[in-house]
Formats: structure tokens, C-alpha cells, sequence
């Protein structure tokens, strides 16, 4: 298993005051501030579609911009200010003209596919909404309701389409190398936590011969993912309104997938322990989870370690606290996650990861 970075020297012994040091930390933070007020600009350049208006336009001045973009010219005017102290945006002071370098549009709009971190950035947005919520939470511990983060999850249907839509069936799927042959022969599968259910229309899509069926406790998604399998004629491609964690059947599946799911669940060991017994003698489980390690220590030097933690919470634990469950977290870790599912029955799990893909790990476990 490989997280791609060294764990540093650790030293909690005192020493004297550093005032160098001192004066170095405040530093950061003020850099920790900017790049968080970053954070935001580019959030609302993603939702407006600014970037996306950028990106079409040769170097134009404000007035244009918030034209093509159908927008406010005095806000888009002091968003351009934020985005070209940002160096995200070239400003000529002649001409007053800004410009989008096609190597920061190749990273900030659709043309990045699953590697949009546009998206990403409306996370930190979503946090603020709650901060106040998850403050309490601290005082009084629990935690608080799905329902509680409408837009959240309209995000993350966003951003798990943007990877499926790219790579869930010509690089997820095949990490179990068995599993696009009988797929296309024609096996049933479920997905668990599906959301929207965009990853099991896809699968559906692809997969004629095979019947899938879509399991969330959410039922504005499961609403939306029949919507959107009604939208596309899929007739093998059904939705229950399920807690996964009340799934009562016995060697009914060939395959199984969670794309993200498990370390939000409110009791994930008993639910890997339901989909163990849901697959039959044959079955694969497809698990894709955060990518991380179960040690605090060993997630220093990850590049977003404290993002993990973050969101964590301000939603993963959160969510599962407010269902009275063990609050795993984000950062449950790789070496905690194949013990999890050892303990729940599979006989044997390989771990994977995808260059493409920093942010997950691949679990592919059988009975």
C-alpha cells in the first residue's frame, strides 16, 4: 500500500521560544487566509460559469466578460481583481483585458473532466453554512442530519459524475478484472449509498444484460436518479429508498459497489458486513473510499491531509454522529478499511490506486 509521501520527525518535547519561528507561523496563516478567500472566488467562478465564459473568449475587458456571462459587471469586475492577485487570471493594465492562460483552464473548467478543482472549492463554502451548527455539536456532541446539507450532496453528485463520466467503465470497473465480462454476460448488482444514482445509470447504460439496483436513504436522490434513468430508457436500473444498513438479503448480488459511501455510513462494519452476505459464493465488492492513512501521523505530508479532516467535521462524522453511529470519518484509512473488511467475511481484498486519482483508494474484496 502506497500513500506517496514520508511521514515527518515528530517532536512534542518543549523548547525555547522561537521568535523567528514565531513570526514565520503568523506568515502562513495570513497565506492559509488568502488561499482560503481564493477558495471562494474560485467557487463562485465555477457556479457562475465564469471560467467556462473565460475560456471561450480571447482577452476582454470586464464590460465583455459579464456580458458573454449573462452577470453583474461590478462583481464580476472585482472578482477579476481577486482571480488576477491570484495569479489565476492575466490582467493587461493598458488595455484593461484579462485573460484566462489555457493551462489554468485545462485545470478550472470542464475541459479538466474529474480533475476540475473548481469543484472542490465549493466545499469550503458548504462548511461555512453549518460552522455555527458544528460549534454546538463540539459543546454537546451528536451530530447533525443529512438534510441539513442540500447543496453538499448536489455537489458531490456533481464531482463523483465528473470521475464516473470519465473513468468508471473504462478504469474503475476492470480493477476487478472479472467483472466487465459478466457484466456484459449479465449479473445482478447493487450499489450502495448511490446518491444520485448517476454511477448505476452509467453501469446500466453500458451493461444492457445486467440488472442494477440503486440503494440510498435520501429520497430527493432517489428521486433524482429515477428521473434520470427514466430520462435515458433504462429498464434494468432500479431505485429503493433504503438505510443500507436495513438491507436484508441473502446471496441475492454477483457484485456490489460503493463509490464513497462506506465511511459515511452511521454502522459501516455492519454494513460491510450485510453486503458480504448480499453477494453470492462468486460475488465481488468494488469499495471505493478516501485515500488515506488510518495514522494522524502519516497524513502530514499529504498535500490535503487537513482538508480530509476537515470535511470530516463538518460532514462525514457529522452525519454519522447525528444517526447515533460511530462517526468513522473521512481519514478511517486504508489499513482500517481492510481490516473492516476482513472482520466482515471477505476472504480476500486487493488494494489499487489510479495515477488520475490522488484522492481514493480502491478496494476489490471477495468472499
Amino acid at each position: 500500500m502506497s500513500l506517496d509521501h514520508e511521514t515527518p520527525t515528530l517532536s512534542t518535547e518543549p523548547r525555547q521560544f522561537d521568535a523567528e519561528a514565531a513570526s514565520a507561523f503568523a506568515g502562513r496563516f495570513l497565506g492559509i487566509l488568502n488561499d482560503a478567500a481564493i477558495a471562494l472566488l474560485t467557487s463562485i467562478g465555477h457556479q457562475t460559469g465564469l471560467f467556462e465564459t473565460l475560456a471561450g473568449l480571447p482577452a476582454a475587458t470586464s464590460e465583455q466578460i459579464a456580458h458573454a456571462a449573462d452577470l453583474d459587471e461590478r462583481y464580476v469586475r472585482e472578482w477579476l481583481g481577486g482571480m488576477t492577485t491570484a495569479r489565476v487570471v492575466d490582467y493587461n493594465p493598458v488595455a484593461k483585458t484579462y485573460l484566462l492562460p489555457r493551462e489554468h483552464a485545462a485545470v478550472l473548467t470542464s475541459a479538466a473532466g474529474a480533475s476540475n478543482v473548481g469543484l472542490l472549492m465549493q466545499h469550503i463554502s458548504m462548511m461555512g453554512e453549518v460552522e455555527q451548527q458544528i460549534i454546538d455539536k463540539f459543546r454537546h456532541g451528536g451530530g447533525l442530519a443529512y438534510a441539513q446539507y442540500p447543496r453538499f450532496h448536489r455537489n458531490m453528485a456533481e464531482t463523483s459524475a465528473a470521475v464516473h463520466d470519465t473513468a468508471l467503465l473504462d478504469s474503475i470497473l476492470p480493477l476487478a478484472a472479472d467483472l466487465p465480462g459478466r457484466l456484459k454476460a449479465g449479473i445482478d448488482v447493487a450499489d450502495i449509498g448511490c446518491g444520485r444514482g448517476h454511477a448505476v445509470n452509467l453501469m446500466a447504460g453500458a451493461y444492457p444484460a445486467s440488472r442494477f439496483t440503486g440503494y440510498d436513504f435520501s429520497e430527493d436522490a432517489i428521486a433524482a436518479a429515477r428521473s434520470e434513468a427514466q430520462d435515458l430508457g433504462l429498464a434494468n436500473a432500479l431505485f429503493e429508498v433504503l438505510d443500507v444498513a436495513e438491507l436484508d438479503i441473502d446471496s441475492g448480488f454477483d457484485a456490489v459497489t460503493a463509490f464513497d459511501a462506506i465511511h459515511d455510513q452511521a454502522h459501516p462494519a455492519r454494513v460491510l458486513t450485510i453486503i458480504r452476505r448480499a453477494l453470492r459464493p462468486d460475488g465481488v465488492f468494488l469499495m471505493v473510499d478516501i485515500k488515506a492513512s488510518s495514522k494522524v501521523e502519516e497524513n502530514i505530508g499529504v498535500p490535503w491531509g487537513s482538508y480530509l479532516y476537515a470535511i470530516s467535521t463538518f460532514h462525514c462524522m457529522s452525519v454519522s454522529l447525528g444517526l447515533n453511529g460511530e462517526g468513522l470519518g473521512t481519514a478511517w484509512g486504508s489499513q482500517l478499511a481492510l481490516s473492516m473488511l476482513a472482520d466482515a467475511g471477505f476472504g480476500s481484498t486487493e488494494y489499487n490506486e489510479i495515477d488520475w486519482d490522488p484522492f481514493n483508494a480502491y478496494f476489490v474484496a471477495r468472499p
